[in-house]
């Protein structure tokens, strides 16, 4: 039977749970800070197998009166992918018991251990510094000039993290957490780096990523290149070394130029002056080998992508905006590469949602 507006009730029904779903899935971010912050994925890590909800609790020292509510949560972690529910013997016992386990996902929020750990990431992003910001979404369009973070914050972002240590702490704790990803990548694009000699890191910040770049490449030299207070009180050493400067005016020469997740944070005019000094850096090896530019950032393709890529790329997107950055597909990424001179690249696939881009001047 037909609606009035002509949809059917079944329609306006499924309609109904797509607008009722996106409205809770803040949930789904809240509930994950949850389990960070009460470092859950630790806390099964260190049981060294996977753990019972009465085991969890004891740990937790949850009020009786919440123990069902825990339950209820963990089991929509799992149903998610952050949990495993599994069947564990119980000691000496025959009758099996449910036991949450990790998963590859919840796995990533371990900290304290060799691997990679991405929970300062999920906490910077999730802080409501940033959350509440969303809230006036409407204002920031209706104002030509307005920033987003204005309104919220009294002053632009960045300007606030300097005179917040504990949200620049989770910044910087987060740019670090996320370089530790690029240790898994390199072990399938070792090739893009191998025969160089020199390397300039532009935008590098304290070094992370340059320390595991200068380990996995002894042989190569590598300068991170950032604004001078950025570097001021950073040591070198063997193969690494600092340097400050503005990338918009002049960058150090070498055989490769590397700008990982800084274009994204710029307009295409200013991307497009960044390339041309890229450009203009990149001279030809001793080997006779030709330079290169190489760039890991996101490039948005809706045909080639896996759905769950693509929105989160769109999400990324909509995250950049806000600070008047931007997200960029294959075609946008080829116009200021032409604008700035470039027109010989290619792009592979790199991480999850990062791509590697090598650019030939």
């Amino acid at each position: 039977m037909a609606s009035n507006n002509g949809r059917s009730a079944s329609e306006s029904f499924k309609a109904q749970a797509l607008v009722y779903r996106h409205m809770f899935s803040i949930l789904d971010s809240m509930c994950l800070k949850w389990i960070i912050d009460s470092r859950i994925p630790n806390i099964i890590h260190d049981h060294g197998k996977p753990i019972t909800l009465l085991e969890l609790v004891s740990v937790l020292q949850i009020p009786s009166t919440k123990v069902d509510r825990i339950d209820v949560f963990m089991r929509y972690m799992a149903y998610i992918g952050y949990f495993d529910i599994v069947r564990i013997q119980d000691g000496n016992q025959e009758e099996e018991k449910e036991a949450f386990a990790l998963t590859a996902a919840s796995k990533l929020l371990i900290k304290g251990t060799e691997n990679p750990c991405i929970s300062p990431v999920v906490e910077f992003v999730i802080d409501p510094v940033h959350s509440d910001s969303f809230n006036y979404l409407s204002k920031w369009f209706s104002d030509e000039n307005l920033r987003l973070y204005e309104i919220t914050l009294g002053k632009p972002l960045w300007e606030y993290l300097d005179k917040n240590p504990r949200l620049m702490g989770l910044f910087n704790d987060a740019m670090a957490s996320d370089s530790q990803m690029i240790k898994l990548a390199l072990k399938d694009h070792h090739m893009a780096f191998e025969g160089l000699e020199t390397i300039v890191d532009v935008g590098g910040g304290t070094g992370t990523t340059a320390q595991i770049f200068s380990e996995k490449f002894p042989e190569l030299k590598y300068i991170v290149f950032d604004l001078p207070q950025v570097v001021k009180n950073l040591k070198g050493c063997n193969n690494l070394s600092f340097l400050g400067g503005d990338m918009f005016e002049s960058i150090p020469k070498a055989d490769a130029i590397l700008l990982k997740l800084v274009l994204h944070n710029w307009s295409d005019n200013n991307c497009i002056k960044i390339l041309r000094n890229c450009k203009d850096a990149v001279k030809v090896s001793s080997k006779n080998k030709k330079g290169k530019i190489i760039i890991l950032e996101t490039v948005i393709n809706e045909e080639q992508d896996e759905p769950e890529i693509t929105r989160l790329k769109f999400l990324m997107n909509i995250n950049m905006q806000i600070i008047h950055g931007k997200e960029r597909t294959e075609e946008e990424w080829k116009n200021i590469f032409h604008e700035a001179g470039l027109y010989d690249y290619k792009i592979f696939s790199f991480t999850g949602y990062l791509s590697l881009i090598e650019i030939y001047p």
